[in-house]
């Protein structure tokens, strides 16, 4: 017996099989989203985007997460905000999470917290991240205690 495909017949075919997709779609849009709302409340704009603070956030969102070239220097050295864009545009999401999972950086970055976040979050940020696109250029190389920062420094005091 031969089935005969109507108008009908074709039209539920095609419904069925995009509803798949248009929901992939929603929730592709909604980590998107909850990734953009992390990187707001978590502080990642603080330091990862420059003047974000000093301007209380008014900074155009294409710029966020270039990293800045303001050092953090204390006993440790002098480390500099990684642009989050260029950085997460290197690696495979499953990358990702392995390295937020294992995350152990210098101050001030709050790695315990990025660690300490459940995979679907950090999965979150980093599909956000992505979505942004790769720009601006390296934040300056970390330089070890015994080396003198070029350019200005927020200097934490030794013994704290």
């Amino acid at each position: 017996m031969a089935f005969k495909m109507t108008l009908r017949h074709a039209v539920l075919a095609s419904a069925i099989t995009l509803t798949p997709c248009a929901g992939a779609a929603e929730g592709k849009t909604d980590m998107i989203e909850r990734g953009r709302y992390l990187v707001k409340i978590a502080g990642c704009n603080d330091c990862h985007t420059q003047n974000y603070a000093m301007k209380g956030g008014q900074v155009p969102e294409q710029q966020w997460l270039t990293g800045d070239s303001l050092g953090w220097r204390g006993p440790w050295g002098t480390t500099y905000p990684t642009n989050l864009r260029l950085y997460l545009a290197t690696m495979s999401e499953e990358d990702w999470v392995r390295k937020a999972r294992t995350l152990n950086s210098r101050p001030p970055m709050p790695w315990f917290a990025v660690r300490d976040m459940t995979e679907q979050d950090v999965r979150a940020i980093y599909r956000y991240v992505r979505a942004l696109g790769p720009a601006g250029k390296p934040a300056p190389a970390f330089l070890p205690p015994d080396r003198e920062p070029k350019g200005p420094v927020i200097a934490f005091p030794a013994g704290n």
